[in-house]
Formats: C-alpha cells, sequence, structure tokens
C-alpha cells in the first residue's frame, strides 16, 4: 500500500512505525500552527505534515480514518497534497475535519493563487471521519467521505494534475492549531491506504 518512505515537515518528531506507518498513530500539533493563505498577504505553512513525495503522475487514490478532540477554533486533521513547482511556487490541497462555527466540520481548502474553503457538518455529528481522495479518469482530483460501503462526493479540484511545472508532490496527512490557546493538538489517524501506478517505486 506505500505506506514507507514518509518523512516529517515542521515536526521535530520521529516518524511513527519502523519504516512502514503503523495501523494507527496520531500527530501532535503545537499552537499557532496552521496551512493558510489569505490576500492581501497572509501565508501560513508551519502546521505539521507527515508526507511522501511521489510522481504526480502516478498517483491513484489515498485514504485515512482520523479523529481528534477538537476543541479549539480552527482545529483540523486529514489528508494534505503538497505541489512544489519548479519556480519555487507552492500549490496544495487539505482535506480533513476543522473545528468551526462551533462543532466539527468535513472540511476542504485548495490553494492555486490564494485559499478557498468550503465546509460540510460531519454527518454523524461525531469527531471523526474516513476521507479518500481519488484521482478520476478524467484527470479531476474527487474527495469522498466514506461511511461503510457508501461513499459521498464532497468536492471536486480540477486543476492538481494540470500543473505543467510540477511533476512530483506532497501526498501527506496532517495536524494544526491555528488558535494559540489550549496547549497541543493530539490528531488519531488510522488505516492510511495510498495507492499508486505499478510503475511507482513504493
Amino acid at each position: 500500500m506505500a505506506t514507507t518512505g514518509f518523512a516529517f515537515a515542521n515536526s521535530p518528531n520521529k516518524v511513527p512505525g519502523d519504516g512502514t506507518l503503523p495501523a494507527e498513530f496520531t500527530i501532535t500539533a503545537s499552537p499557532s500552527t496552521d496551512v493558510w493563505a489569505k490576500p492581501p498577504s497572509t501565508e501560513r505553512f508551519n502546521a505539521p505534515i507527515l508526507y511522501k513525495v511521489i510522481s504526480i503522475d502516478t498517483f491513484k487514490r489515498a485514504r485515512v480514518a482520523f479523529s481528534a478532540n477538537w476543541s479549539q477554533k480552527y482545529d483540523q486533521g486529514g489528508l494534505i497534497f503538497v505541489l512544489n513547482g519548479a519556480n519555487g511556487s507552492r500549490k496544495w490541497v487539505k482535506t480533513g475535519i476543522e473545528l468551526t462555527h462551533g462543532k466539527p466540520h468535513l472540511s476542504t481548502v485548495t490553494k492555486d493563487r490564494w485559499a478557498d474553503w468550503s465546509l460540510l457538518a460531519v454527518p454523524s455529528g461525531g469527531a471523526g471521519a474516513t476521507l479518500e481522495v481519488v484521482r478520476e479518469p478524467d484527470d479531476s482530483l474527487w474527495i469522498y467521505l466514506v461511511e461503510g460501503v457508501s461513499k459521498s462526493p464532497l468536492r471536486e479540484v480540477t486543476w492538481v494534475f494540470a500543473e505543467e511545472d510540477v511533476t512530483e508532490f506532497w501526498i501527506g496527512i496532517y495536524a494544526a492549531r491555528p488558535s494559540d490557546q489550549g496547549g497541543n493538538l493530539v490528531v488519531n489517524f488510522a488505516s492510511v491506504v495510498l495507492d499508486v501506478a505499478e510503475s511507482a517505486s513504493t
């Protein structure tokens, strides 16, 4: 399932497991950490990200289950894709749970020039979810909520695989606590699945 070869960004912590991600693990985010970009000048990219670099044309799908005691405004965690351009640009897509308007929401943020944000209340009303991100045949990136054997579409992102100066990207999981209150946020992750094309090095 290609769950080897991971590294941490923005974190001094050791990568979970002994070369291969374990079935369950946690990521700890310190206060004042975030991945966000908003005009005119806000650019934040200091949240801990456990990622693997893969060739962008080999990506097929990624899935993870996650939960946390979301308590501070904008507490968040989930899946993230980071596209580092040859010209030094950085674009990204993150999808997971974020605490806003008083409760956990399924949250997707995409950052091309600047970030946008879409929200859906967690259908179960709980603090956990399983999300799957899939490269569909038309080269769109689709994000799905997985509940048992059913998958509900949450978002289509059309541009990820059309970036001309990007040949590799990060696929990872992350946690963030933008608030400066509440101490550390610990996000629980389980059952990471990463499928890449057969020609990819795993």
